[in-house]
């Protein structure tokens, strides 16, 4: 039988809504549904963020190199929340962290996230 887990790996990923997002990519699951979790690492002074999306938004998935998502990203200047809210957008300050994972044995998937 063919193993056909999903090993982390960098990406730029293309969602339904014109989004594009780069960053290291990998599997999670969040009450008992599979997500795609995507870490996107600090640009400049946009914080690193972690988010989660189900398949269904995924219209586009590229493994390439660290080198190649960063310079993606770098372009793309993704935020790392959007908030509808006007009096939330005042009070909220985005993660300052991103958490590096060297591979998929780390249990990187039970660490706590950024925010």
């Amino acid at each position: 039988m063919e193993d056909t887990r999903f090993e982390p790996c960098w990406a730029i990923m293309e969602l339904f809504g014109h989004q594009k997002l780069a960053g290291k990519v990998s599997e999670a699951t969040i009450g008992g549904g599979t997500f795609v979790r995507i870490d996107v690492p600090q640009t400049g002074e946009r914080p690193a963020f972690t988010r989660f999306y189900g398949s269904a938004a995924i219209y586009s998935f590229t493994p390439v190199s660290e080198e190649v998502a960063r310079l993606a990203l770098s372009q793309m200047q993704p935020e790392p929340v959007t908030i509808w809210i006007p009096e939330l957008h005042k009070q909220i300050e985005p993660p300052a962290t991103f958490i590096e994972h060297e591979s998929d044995e780390d249990n990187y998937h039970d660490e706590p996230l950024p925010f």
